[in-house]
């Protein structure tokens, strides 16, 4: 691999084992995305150690077969399909039928034609020869002649027929002429009231199914994810799992509905074409094989090869939705640093891995397309040419040369129609291929597994055996070795230790979440490996570091801690009951009472409307409401503010009582009461023990004691500042303030009730106005004004205007679509050139049986001009549908990208609203660019082509024969309209399944990002009830539009033949009387008819553009919204000189989402610069939202924000957050190695020696260069491959790099343990120095060094000053310090 090709790379190799699968260029191109080869990966370890690893994370490849999409499919729906496969052959043959009926009434054409009663001649040689017959017949002026005389009326040659044998069978009369074309009219009316009923059923099957078994995949995706083992989601991201199940399942359900029918009716076209041909002449048709021949064989390597490139082009696709969804939920992060252009342009280089396999398929596709076309006019050149000759020997009569010809054109004609129809089916092969891999994969721990033992007496006794682990995404770090721990029944054992000692890991092997390498784990002397997972997984409880809540109410995530416990089906009474229960032992009532709805009030997606303690609370409610015999709590209170935190660790004591709890924990307070506390570092156990045995061994958990010791202030010094301060301090106050502490505010969701009687009456006179001018006009007058703008950007768009929109957005390639655009149009005037070589063929048929050298002579030269054309139809079709693939990818790659960096523009409110979760958002992303690449490509030049049809059709019919022309063309628009009004319906029905699978996909994202809360809490069923519900209910709303679209579909497929029917009815009324030529009917009929006809496939696409008119108006819609605080804007000063001074003046603040509540009342608070601020208070106090509107992710209502005395509003946003480094309580980092997300902490180029003193200075250094990697190392998709310690460094070391003049540090520490805590606050009070510092913190060990402690309350400063002197003011402040000493207990 070359120099700039390995630049190229997307991804730095992890190991040398890496097998490399190219997404760029040739197969043997060296621009490529490495995919983990799990064999060489695990090669380093023992084979058998290697087999459970890779069991683990391996997705076997497989290929599906295009029966495999139906594998869902019931008796009944086989039963279904099998009569709409019925119909669609049935409706196929009407085509061939059609060909019969035409061939007939040609030969009654001729026939008929071959004798002109007003000049008593026949046609021969070119002129007419007046020959009579015996009788009478009819001349101009009414008069008879006696035929028995026999004269010439001109020199004629004397070879010619006698009048008694051979054309008097031929002679037609008028009436019998005329007779006939009605009764073949007849035919033809038959024929298109079948197909209309026969398109209909069809249609209505193959698009109800289709919605079905898709539904029906989808629910077993999400199902087959949800039961594997948690090592697969290591090596997956859930942004995958969004696209698979959004955009991926629509494009199975695209091959598996109409789009089969469409290819059922024209394969069986194409036979039963062959079929009449044979019947009739088994050696022309033999003869036109051999074009059908080069079709099929063209049609079959072609699409072998767009299968492959669409397989490949979804891999990118997919990979980068990962990326984005990792993105859109941190989308906080990502704009207080600034990066959204950076990580747009990562995911831009998967973008452009699809697209250039997906313009590899497009020319695949425009090459296919090209040979159908080319076989179709040369069809007829041939059949001509040879039919000619057949019928010059009397082999063949002039009905049967026509037949065949019609068949064979029809035959061909089918096969060339489906070509976009089998790219549908090719995609939906290729993604049917990923999503049956997961379906289809054997999880090693399978928790729909009903086999196993099920305890019936759990006491609780836990024993890890000899244990050796590593996890399958790192085979290279042993964790555990040779592990060994037993946790007696009813006690409360913790685990402490450094970040990565394995604390976490436990818990996972306790759950099931992985499997040992070496070594037993046993419940109760019975090995895990044998006891049933669901029923294991129910009787333990776990409350995770991170808590995570699904989006519904508060009882409802609560009630999920009963699935599989024996209280799961009580009556909803005692459930409610129990629920009540758990959360007053949680402490978490008391929020909860003050929310508008109470219980039943939503939480919003993953939580996001409460605060982190409160989040926490509900966690700790749902894992205690059922019981559980064991509780895991891995740092289940490291949200919780200390208040909260002493009493949620009174019900956690309380609820330890008799059952196994295993607690891990930094904040060491919170487990000095265990039984046992294990000291574990690098895998092994140092020290165990009680509080107090650890602290008089003066070991390695003293030193960890000493660590978070916050130091006792003299007695004698709090005498004198309680004196100095007795003025301003009461007992009153104090039990007041206290009684003030218990009323919490959500500070995310601002749920409480706007009535709440905590409000702050006197806010308003701090700022000297009315309630009425503050607490309403203000907020009110702003926030409806927001909410109209909002509106108004939601109103629907006309027909043009977002057509024009479209073309506008594909500008940079708009002059490739107009010169596709020009041979689409040359490809379209091929249908009326066949009309004019077709008429003058049939003129010449005319001359058969007199002159057979002029008939021969005629058709050779104009088979030679058909021929020609089908040349130029090959080019233009390779040439319009290669352009419009490339301008198409080109303009999916744009919107794809340009929809992802508006949405990373947006405000912060636009991420909160219910409409914009994680998963609608990424489902939004994939779907509306792919239903626009519907309408690329092939599909986009078969519609201009079927345009221009259509157009020089009916305008050389007029031309030719106005008065047939006007009528014929009459009727094509009845058709158009039966065509445009099936896509308005479909159009209308896309808008609303729209917003039925946003929901769907994002319920399905949530539950697989949260897929260890899930499995913890054997959600799976519970999450696949409510998925199938949902899907059912869209396919309810969806039924009467599939039998409406079916019926118009119907309509338009048959009202071709009735335009046939009328055309020859009305046309041989004017050749009853000579009015019109053969020539002029058929140039007419061919034109106008075939034209209609292609009008009629043009809106078999009808399906496609309602989707891509829909996905167009919501990107029209995305593209257009202006954010408040707008990144791309470049108004505004740039910051000069910046000293770090901060100040609130009476600020107001609501979140857009809840406006009826208040969340900041008349924030006052100056920071000087260069002061280390600490934020301190009760979860939901303000805390966060105060750093959120430094970062100015929102505006407050009311009140200025200023640096160094200017208001923020005034300066350029980017410029702004640049001065500022954010360290959030949930650390987030992004796919790629260590070192790239250092380096996104900047934008200026950094070299490895900055990146290593920074990490340094994070406590984070010696850990990666202890990795196999060091700094090239994977981080996993959102950090998966590190633990909350490491994340939380790297993400220091992120903020340090950027070099700011405000650091802004919310709980940046709560994920440490001591030892790297105490480490790491140094290194973060050495950068404070120089730089305005504010911390938000609950364990106050980490902030008693701060220049000033602001506590919070209800929205307000309720008091401020040092450590020492909020101490002596035995306020607040000192009720908090107090509940976090660290005392030996007696």
């Amino acid at each position: 691999m070359g120099k700039d090709e390995k630049e190229a790379a997307l991804h730095e190799r992890t190991s040398d084992h890496t097998h490399t699968t190219p997404l760029l260029g040739s197969e043997k191109s060296s621009i490529a995305i490495d995919v983990p080869k799990y064999a060489d990966e695990f090669s380093s370890l023992p084979p058998s150690e290697a087999k459970i690893l890779r069991e683990q994370v391996v997705v076997p490849d497989m290929t599906s077969s295009f029966f495999q999409m139906f594998r869902y499919a019931t008796a009944t729906d086989k039963f279904l399909y099998l009569i709409a496969t019925i119909s669609g052959i049935l409706e196929g043959t009407a085509k061939p039928l059609m060909t019969l009926v035409f061939g007939y009434i040609t030969q009654t054409f001729t026939d008929y034609y071959r004798f002109d009663p007003f000049n008593q001649g026949m046609y021969y040689n070119g002129t007419y020869a007046g020959q009579y017959f015996n009788g009478t017949y009819p001349i101009s002026n009414g008069t008879t002649y006696n035929c028995m005389e026999t004269y010439s009326s001109s020199n004629v040659s004397k070879d010619y027929h006698e009048c008694s044998s051979e054309f008097m069978s031929m002679y037609i009369s008028p009436d019998e002429f005329q007779r006939r074309v009605n009764n073949f009219a007849l035919f033809f009316v038959a024929i298109g009231l079948g197909d209309i009923i026969l398109s209909y059923i069809e249609m209505s099957v193959f698009i109800g199914r289709g919605d079905v078994l898709s539904s029906r995949i989808r629910e077993n995706y999400l199902r087959a994810t949800l039961k594997q083992n948690i090592g697969y989601f290591d090596k997956l991201g859930s942004g995958e799992i969004t696209t698979r199940i959004s955009a991926d399942t629509l494009l199975i359900q695209d091959a598996i509905s109409e789009k089969v029918g469409f290819i059922v009716s024209n394969v069986t076209t194409f036979f039963a074409a062959f079929a009449l041909g044979f019947a009739l002449s088994y050696r022309l048709t033999f003869i036109m094989l051999s074009v059908a021949a080069f079709i099929l064989t063209t049609f079959f390597i072609s699409s072998g090869k767009m299968t492959k490139y669409y397989k490949l082009a979804l891999g990118g696709v997919s990979t980068g939705g990962t990326l984005a969804e990792e993105v859109l939920s941190s989308v906080r992060n990502v704009q207080a640093f600034g990066i959204q252009d950076r990580l747009a342009m990562k995911y831009d280089k998967f973008l452009a891995i699809s697209q250039k396999w997906a313009l590899r398929a497009g020319i695949a596709a425009g090459a296919m397309t090209g040979t159908m076309w080319l076989g179709v006019f040369a069809n007829d050149s041939l059949a001509f040419w040879q039919g000619s000759r057949f019928l010059a020997r009397d082999e063949l009569t002039v009905s049967s040369v026509i037949t065949i010809l019609m068949a064979m054109v029809q035959g061909t004609y089918a096969i060339s129609n489906i070509s976009p129809h089998v790219r549908s089916i090719t995609n939906g092969m290729a993604a049917a291929s990923k999503i049956f891999q997961t379906i289809d994969r054997v999880s090693v721990v399978d928790s729909s597994m009903e086999s196993g033992k099920r305890l019936e007496n759990v006491l609780g006794d836990i024993e890890l055996r000899d244990i050796k682990f590593i996890y399958p995404s790192r085979p290279n770090v042993t964790i555990l070795e040779h592990f060994n721990l037993t946790i007696p029944a009813g006690k409360t054992v913790a685990l402490v230790g450094a970040s990565g000692s394995g604390k976490s890991t436990i818990v996972g092997l306790l759950e099931r979440f992985y499997l040992p390498l070496a070594g037993h784990i046993f419940l109760d002397g019975v090995d895990l490996s044998e006891i049933n997972i669901k029923w294991l997984r129910s009787t333990i409880a776990l409350v995770s570091q991170e808590p995570t809540l699904f989006g519904c109410s508060v009882y409802e995530n609560v009630a999920h801690g009963l699935i599989g416990t024996p209280y799961e089906n009580v009556s909803p009474a005692e459930k409610r009951e129990l629920v009540i229960e758990a959360c007053k032992q949680a402490n978490a009532m008391g929020f909860i009472d003050t929310l508008p709805e109470g219980l039943d009030t939503n939480v919003g997606e993953r939580g996001f409307l409460m605060s982190g303690g409160q989040k926490q609370r509900i966690a700790i409610a749902r894992a205690i409401v059922g019981n559980p015999k064991i509780l895991l709590l891995d740092e289940a209170t490291s949200a919780l503010d200390t208040k909260s935190e002493g009493v949620v660790q009174e019900a956690l004591d309380r609820a330890s009582k008799n059952r196994t709890t295993i607690v891990i924990a930094h904040r060491l307070s919170t487990i000095k009461d265990a039984d046992c506390i294990v000291v574990m570092r690098k895998g092994t156990i140092l020290e165990m023990g009680s509080h107090n045995e650890l602290l008089a061994k003066h070991g390695e958990y003293y030193d960890l004691v000493e660590a978070q010791r916050i130091h006792k202030q003299k007695e004698e010094m709090i005498e004198a500042m309680q004196n100095s301060h007795a003025g301003s301090s009461n007992s009153s106050d104090s039990d007041s303030m206290s009684d003030s502490m218990s009323s919490t505010l959500d500070e995310k969701a601002s749920l409480q009730k706007s009535s709440d009687a905590s409000y702050d009456k006197d806010t308003d006179a701090l700022l000297g106005l009315s309630k009425t001018k503050t607490g309403k006009s203000v907020s009110s007058a702003a926030i409806p004004h927001s909410v109209r703008d909002e509106e108004s950007a939601r109103s629907k768009y006309g027909f043009f205007e977002t057509i024009g929109f479209l073309v506008k957005l594909s500008g940079p390639e708009n002059h490739f679509n107009v010169v596709g655009a020009i041979f689409s149009g040359i490809l379209g005037l091929s249908y009326p050139a066949l009309g004019l070589f077709y008429g003058r063929c049939i003129e010449a048929l005319r001359s058969y049986p007199q002159d057979t050298e002029f008939m021969l002579s005629e058709i050779s030269y104009f088979a030679g001009l058909f021929f020609m054309l089908s040349v130029v139809a090959f080019l233009s079709s390779v040439i319009s549908l290669s352009l419009f693939a490339f301008a198409g990818q080109k303009l999916v790659r744009r919107i794809r990208l340009m929809t992802l960096r508006q949405m990373l523009r947006q405000d912060i409110s636009y991420f909160d609203r219910d409409e914009n979760t994680v998963g609608s958002l990424t489902s939004t992303l994939s779907r509306d660019a792919q239903a626009i690449e519907g309408l690329s490509g092939t599909t986009l030049g078969q519609l201009l082509s079927s345009a221009m049809i259509v157009v020089s059709s009916v305008t050389l019919a007029i031309v030719i024969a106005w008065n047939l022309g006007l009528v014929t063309t009459a009727c094509v628009p009845l058709l158009l309209s039966a065509g445009f009004y099936r896509f308005y319906i479909l159009a209308q029905f896309q808008r609303k399944a729209q917003q039925s699978s946003e929901g769907t996909a994002s319920y399905a994202c949530e539950a697989t990002s949260a897929i260890r809360t899930v499995a913890a809490l054997t959600r799976e069923e519970d999450v696949m009830q409510h998925y199938h519900s949902e899907l059912q209910r869209q396919l309810e709303k969806g039924r009467g539009t599939v039998h409406f679209s079916a019926f118009l579909y119907g309509v338009a497929q048959g009202m071709v033949y009735l335009i046939m029917a009328l055309t020859f009815w009305y046309g041989s009324r004017f050749l009853l009387t000579r009015e019109y030529t053969l020539l002029q009917f058929y140039v007419t009929f061919m034109a106008v008819v075939f034209g209609s006809q292609s009008a009629g496939i043009m809106f078999s696409y009808a399906s496609d553009l309602g989707k891509a008119y829909q996905a167009t108006q919501n990107i029209k819609q995305l593209l257009e919204l202006k954010p408040q605080i707008d990144t791309w804007s470049d108004e505004g000063d740039i910051p000069q000189n910046v000293r770090g001074e901060v100040e609130f003046k009476n600020v107001h603040f609501r979140y857009p989402t809840r406006p009826q509540v208040p969340v900041l009342r008349g924030l006052n608070l100056t920071i000087k610069p260069g002061q280390y601020v600490a934020l301190v208070g009760s979860s939901g106090c303000g805390k966060s939202t105060t750093i959120g509107l430094i970062e100015s992710f929102y505006t407050p209502l009311a009140g200025q924000i200023m640096l160094d005395g200017r208001d923020i509003s005034l300066f350029n946003i980017n410029e702004y957050r640049k001065q500022i480094a954010l360290v959030s309580q949930e650390p987030t980092l992004y796919a790629g190695s260590i070192k790239e997300n250092v380096q996104l902490g900047t934008t200026e180029p950094v070299t490895d020696e900055q990146i290593y003193a920074v990490c340094q200075q994070a406590n984070i250094h010696d850990f990666i260069m202890s990795l196999p990697d060091g700094y090239d190392t994977l981080c996993g998709s959102k950090g998966a491959l590190l633990s909350g310690g490491q994340k939380q460094r790297i993400a220091i070391a992120r903020a340090l790099i950027r070099q700011p003049k405000i650091l802004l540090l919310d709980e940046a520490t709560s994920a440490l343990d001591s030892e790297s805590e105490k480490v790491v606050q140094a290194a973060l009070d050495a950068a404070a120095k120089g730089r305005t510092t504010i911390a938000v913190a609950h364990r106050l060990s980490t902030i008693q060094k701060a220049d000033v402690i602001f506590v919070f309350e209800n929205g307000k400063v309720l008091e401020s000053g040092t450590h020492q002197e909020l101490l002596a003011n035995k306020s607040k402040y000192y009720e908090l310090v107090q509940m976090q000493a660290l005392e030996a207990t007696a």
